[in-house]
């Protein structure tokens, strides 16, 4: 009908026609992916996995990742329910892979570094490692860690089509102590300085402040210690006592004190030589070596004086005599690197980490070994961009060679071994964050594509790009379609896990009611059949029975059951009214 300067036609066009099929989601418009290959996570905050994961079997996931981040609560797991878990998969067909306790690889706390703490990151993963091989016996499993759980990111702010040249600050650590600080790095206005900032010029400026700041120390306890060895008078006092020229009493007690404070200021600053000199030695270059062994034949001897009796008037003296000789010689090496880049740090301990993890799993369970896929955490966390995991894996993977060729296999093999058994798990609501910096969809993708050749597991979660959100695909603005497109075969035989906590909390307050199984098929344009045949998922958003539909009231839920044309008496999880999952044939146990 045609009036005026417009044309209603079609004023009602229906629904989609699954006699019309397409691979093409209608959200996406071009990127499809088989129901076969999108599986669901349990809920990580129980224990009891096999119901939660009877229940995802219930709502039609064909691959379920087990999700157990939460240190103690996997601790809870019974490892009878693993090895169930795993007959039921066999019995079900479904496909398992398994999200480890998210610990600090790197042996991070918040009271600092220390190697034991990172042994105990490590045994933490290896028994997750080995308690996930009773999932999977056959191994190839892909077994996720987060690169860093605790350490903070670099992650330049870009405003506009600039990224800033450094960030506001920077996270160091004191190698020797293992405590953590930031610097701030600002525009220099002195004389004689670099105006723009720059990391490695402020660490630099760091050492050699430290370095200054220690040895002037040592120099400021040596004088305090003289100073009060001069003025106690307690050595002249002691030989007029003994020629009978005084007699004891308040002025000795006097003489004596002053005389102990002067010992115990020249220790202190003895010690922090000996302190010192061990820090040069063992992070100086062959020069200052050199240097450092001539002083130490120049005053072993009256060291081992000293270590007889170190509180007599003459070794006090020789004590004295070292501290100066020793300030003067540690002032002359190169300042020894106290102070390092904390990401810089932190990536070479992880990088150890993973690849001890991956060679435990090889030693252990070879060609049956579960894989270390290693995860990029939240942005604003370290090692989050695809650049920053790329690199994570690189250096777990030569380090893993390293260590493997130390016990004998050949270097070919155990790079084959290395490639085989540490990869990446590419998490896309993860990376969406980059927008909270000011980044754009082409920065998420370009970071994608550097990760792809490792990728060996994808997590598929949407948000806005502000917040640590997890919903179904297309609720959020994460580009997927280019993503999965930069992903490439990587991508595309790796599992995608929906993780969804939170249309779990907001749109299934029960728990399983509403799957985010469904929306995402939708979303993602997938089959109705694993197989890949049509109908598609995306088809559905038409159909009358679809929230979508636009029908509202007018067919409300009383009229199927009333009249028995619908879809009441299925289980909820098949869009019906009656309780699912609780020993019918679809629940995943036999009938009671």
């Amino acid at each position: 009908m045609e009036k005026s300067d417009y044309i209603i036609e079609n004023i009602y066009q229906g629904g989609y026609s699954s006699l019309k099929p397409s691979s093409q989601g209608n959200i996406f418009g071009g990127y499809g992916v088989g129901a076969g290959d999108i599986g669901m996570s349990t809920d990580a905050r129980t224990a009891n996995i096999l119901k939660d994961i009877s229940d995802n079997l219930s709502a039609g996931a064909k691959t379920i990742e087990l999700t157990q981040v939460f240190p103690e609560v996997f601790d809870s797991v019974p490892r009878d329910q693993l090895k169930e878990v795993n007959r039921l998969s066999k019995l079900t067909g479904v496909d398992m892979t398994f999200h480890a306790p998210i610990v600090e690889p790197s042996g991070m706390t918040k009271e600092g570094f220390t190697e034991s703490g990172r042994l105990n990151a490590e045994r933490q993963m290896n028994m997750a490692i080995e308690r996930s091989h009773d999932l999977n016996p056959d191994g190839g499993m892909p077994v996720t860690f987060h690169s860093s759980a605790l350490l903070p990111g670099m992650l330049k702010q870009k405003i506009g089509d600039n990224i800033e040249k450094t960030p506001e600050e920077a996270y160091i650590i004191n190698t020797e102590s293992g405590s953590i600080n930031k610097i701030p790095l600002k525009p220099r206005s002195f004389p004689g300085q670099a105006k723009e900032p720059n990391i490695e010029n402020e660490i630099k400026d760091e050492n050699e402040q430290a370095w200054t700041k220690n040895i002037s120390q040592i120099n400021y306890y040596a004088e305090l210690g003289a100073d009060s060895l001069d003025r106690s008078g307690y050595v002249k006092y002691l030989s007029d006592l003994n020629n009978g020229q005084t007699a004891p009493g308040k002025i000795e007690e006097r003489a004596k004190s002053e005389f102990n404070r002067g010992i115990s200021f020249l220790q202190d600053s003895y010690t922090n030589l000996k302190q010192l000199f061990e820090i040069a030695y063992r992070k100086g270059s062959d020069a200052d070596k050199k240097i450092l062994n001539s002083f130490y034949s120049e005053i072993s001897d009256n060291v081992e004086k000293i270590e007889q009796n170190p509180k007599s008037f003459k070794n006090a003296e020789l004590m004295r005599e070292i501290v100066q000789k020793g300030t003067n010689t540690l002032g002359n090496l190169t300042p020894p690197k106290l102070i390092e880049n904390l990401n810089e740090f932190a990536k070479k301990r992880t990088a150890e980490t993973f690849a001890r993890v991956a060679f435990n799993a090889y030693d252990k369970f070879g060609d049956k070994a579960p894989i270390v896929s290693i995860e990029n955490p939240p942005i604003g966390g370290a090692f989050s961009t695809g650049e920053e995991l790329r690199e994570i894996v690189e250096k777990s993977r030569e380090k893993f060679v390293e260590i493997a060729v130390k016990e004998g296999v050949s270097k070919s093999f155990a790079k084959e071994q290395a490639e085989k058994l540490i990869g990446a798990t590419w998490d896309v609501g993860h990376i969406n964050m980059m927008r909270k910096y000011g980044y754009e969809d082409k920065d998420i993708i370009k970071e994608s594509e550097k990760i792809a050749p490792f990728v060996k597991h994808v997590h598929l979660s949407d948000n806005f790009g502000l917040e640590h959100t997890e919903l179904p695909m297309g609720m959020g603005n994460v580009p997927i379609k280019k993503i999965m497109e930069k992903l490439g075969k990587e991508g595309y035989k790796g599992k995608k896990i929906v993780e969804a906590l939170n249309w779990w909390q907001h749109f299934s307050p029960g728990g399983k009611q509403n799957p985010p199984l469904k929306v995402t098929l939708e979303a993602m344009g997938s089959s109705i059949y694993a197989e890949g045949a049509g109908p598609y998922w995306s088809q559905s958003l038409g159909l009358q029975q679809n929230y979508s539909a636009g029908y509202g009231n007018m067919l409300p839920q009383t009229n199927y059951e009333m009249f028995g044309a619908g879809f009441a008496q299925l289980p909820t999880e098949l869009g019906g009214t009656r309780q699912g999952a609780g020993g019918s044939r679809m629940s995943g146990r036999p009938m009671e």
